[in-house]
């Protein structure tokens, strides 16, 4: 009887703990155009949206967020609201002050190998530069990562493009310097791209990427949520212009993060979260 007593507890124990396993070994990556602080958006400023960020972040718990707009005093908040992160990313201008593409991560699940920035330009490795004609200096800020668990690495590149009509050309080279960029890395470490590109798929911009990556909503083998992401603050999107593109992962789903709280949302997009396991 004690025999029997022994197996069945250890069924159950082995059991139990199988979900925790499958857990660890899935990564949860999210691409989330924050919104800057900006008095004109009235009561969806800010400093309204902050708590409503936090709680989101915190019911979604992501291991890596991949962040546009992103200002030094909402990165400072959300660094001190969510302890069990940690974050980087330079501002896009020379002194390296303005909008960021910043990164925060789990301290606990991941440790960043290296990291760095490159701008979208003739000139990419000169702060601040712009040489494409839109208003704005675009870049890109990426690290590799490293699993604390099993010492699996990956490469998260994350970016925003100009976003007025007459900068498709802009768009289009600033992925193609993307592109270039990914091509230099070793084949055999996967790699994840999000971000806002500030277009739909049917563009040349998509088109570029999709040469060599997985776009994740049109690959996952489930997605859930809008299939769009901007909404401005409405709740109703009608473009699909944040991404998430993978290379050399297997994908379990998408979602776009929808929730909202007294009518208000986190931010004019809607966040996407792309659930992946590494080889």
């Amino acid at each position: 009887m004690n025999l029997l007593r022994s197996l069945l507890i250890g069924t159950i124990l082995a059991a139990t703990a199988m979900p925790a396993i499958a857990a660890d070994t899935a990564l949860r990556i999210m691409s989330f155009n924050i919104r800057l602080p900006a008095e004109s958006d009235g009561v969806d400023y800010w400093e309204t949206r902050k708590p409503l960020a936090v709680r989101m972040l915190r019911e979604q718990l992501p291991d890596v967020i991949g962040m546009q707009e992103l200002v030094k005093t909402q990165a400072e908040y959300l660094a001190q609201a969510l302890p069990q992160y940690a974050w980087f990313g330079r501002g896009r201008e020379a002194d390296g002050s303005g909008e960021r593409m910043g990164v925060f991560y789990r301290k606990d699940r991941l440790t960043v190998i290296e990291s760095g920035d490159f701008w979208l330009s003739d000139t990419p490795e000169v702060p601040g530069s712009i040489t494409w004609h839109h208003l704005y200096p675009r870049m890109v800020t990426w690290a590799l990562f490293e699993r604390r668990s099993d010492g699996k690495r990956f490469y998260l590149f994350n970016t925003h493009l100009p976003y007025r009509e007459q900068d498709e050309a802009a768009r289009v080279k600033g992925v193609e310097a993307i592109a270039q960029r990914l091509a230099t890395l070793p084949a055999d470490v996967p790699v994840v791209l999000t971000g806002d590109f500030n277009t739909t798929p049917d563009s040349d911009v998509h088109a570029v990427l999709a040469r060599t990556l997985q776009d994740a909503w049109a690959s996952a083998p489930r997605a859930d949520g809008s299939d769009a992401t901007f909404h401005g603050f409405t709740g109703q999107a009608d473009k699909r212009i944040d991404w998430i593109f993978v290379r050399g992962v297997q994908l379990d789903s998408i979602t776009s993060v929808t929730t909202r709280w007294s009518g208000r949302y986190p931010s004019d997009h809607f966040p996407l979260v792309v659930t992946l396991r590494l080889p």
